[in-house]
């Protein structure tokens, strides 16, 4: 049993409800019944992580729409935590999800909750890795799906899942943030179920990010955790997952929440370094890392609670930053991953400078996109490839040049 529950008026929905804000304009949460759930710690050690692993802890009752999602990889990484100064860094790849990005775990509970609803159309606005997994659960379900997306503000690699899996693909003249205002107001009108990142059951499947988490480290807790921010619900999710881990007995303390930002667009940064209560939105925001180039992000308020409640922090890093924290995630650890997903990297370097992370702190870095979701970058920030005459002696000579 859940309420869906307002986060600042307390106001509750009842599970039948298609409802992504309350009445008073505040985010909702999904609210179960702690006292009737009991983990099954024999299972939860022996049986490997997938996100429905932890239905239990899912708000979902029947059926559910699933290729396989979650289970991703948390790999050691020794090499990069001498290069950056911590004791123990691990990654956790959410880029070897089946679409790519660790939106399919949100997608998953989304897709199947429209189903448990009986929605007939799903849609979302959306910077790339959303639009892709939308499409492609969209056609599991045998449901229409579509997308709202920044006309070219969107890598090729993302578009591209989207169109081949069905979906209806709109490029609008405009960003993200407008985007988003779209298609809320097209799903409102035309009863169309939202499965952007306001809709509280997207998050409740991104939460299993920080169950695998514990799981995979012998039910240990990491001092902290590193990762990307762009709308702001992969930072409440997983601290949500923190949480409830915490509330059923399996741990007895969170880690540190950190969320990083790119200069070019950085309201969650720079609310919490003001020590404001909300966020200020950025009209343009601009940076490489296309997957967070969001100025107003839903989900902003719940991500500034999970970050001061956990005793966290927020940072920002440039372009050449997070390209350089990229290349080091490759090079190093061989660890391929989209521009965005390099920032959880570049930020814990630069909290190690600041001395913010001390070198004694086990850290897991979460990644969030696959290095292949933006090819073009890739080449863009890469040395060309040499170019030589199909002799011996030229491939000698291009091997040993400096």
């Amino acid at each position: 049993m859940y309420s869906l529950e307002c986060i600042d008026c307390g106001n509750k929905y009842a599970e039948s409800d298609v409802v992504y804000t309350c009445e008073c304009g505040g985010l909702l949460d999904i609210i179960y019944d702690y006292s009737n759930i009991n983990i099954d710690m024999e299972k939860l050690r022996l049986e490997p992580p997938t996100v429905w692993k932890y239905r239990d802890l899912l708000p979902i009752k029947g059926k559910h729409v699933t290729i396989y999602e979650g289970g991703t990889p948390l790999y050691k990484c020794d090499r990069l935590a001498e290069l950056i100064g911590v004791k123990e860094i691990y990654v956790k790849h959410e880029g070897l999800n089946p679409t790519g990005s660790f939106k399919d775990r949100g997608m998953t509970v989304g897709v199947s909750k429209a189903l448990e609803l009986g929605m007939k159309t799903v849609a979302c606005a959306s910077t790339g890795n959303t639009s892709a997994s939308l499409a492609i659960y969209g056609a599991k379900a045998g449901i229409p799906a579509i997308v709202l997306l920044p006309e070219g503000k969107v890598a090729m690699g993302k578009v591209a899942q989207a169109l081949m899996h069905g979906a209806k693909v709109l490029s609008i003249k405009g960003n993200f943030d407008e985007a988003l205002s779209l298609v809320r107001k097209l799903c409102d009108e035309e009863k169309f179920y939202l499965l952007n990142s306001i809709n509280p059951y997207r998050l409740e499947g991104q939460k299993t990010i920080g169950f695998e988490i514990i799981d995979q480290l012998n039910l240990n807790v990491p001092s902290r955790v590193v990762l990307p921010v762009g709308n702001a619900g992969n930072v409440t999710a997983i601290y949500k997952g923190f949480k409830e881990f915490t509330e059923l007995g399996v741990t007895d303390h969170v880690p540190k929440m950190c969320g990083i930002q790119a200069e070019g667009a950085s309201p969650i940064v720079k609310a919490i370094k003001n020590n404001a209560e909300m966020i200020e939105p950025e009209k343009s925001p601009e940076t490489i890392a296309t997957a967070i180039r969001i100025g107003d992000p839903v989900n902003a308020k719940k991500a500034l609670r999970a970050i001061r409640e956990s005793n966290g922090t927020a940072e920002t890093v440039t372009d050449e930053e997070l390209v350089q924290a990229q290349r080091d995630l490759a090079q190093l650890e061989g660890i391929g991953v989209e521009p965005a997903s390099a920032t959880s990297v570049a930020g814990l370097k630069k909290l190690v400078k600041q001395g913010v992370v001390q070198s004694s702190e086990t850290v897991v870095c979460v990644t969030t996109g696959h290095l292949l979701k933006d090819p073009q970058e890739v080449i863009e920030a890469c040395d060309k490839p040499i170019v030589v005459d199909a002799t011996i002696k030229a491939i000698r000579d291009a091997v040993f040049s400096k």
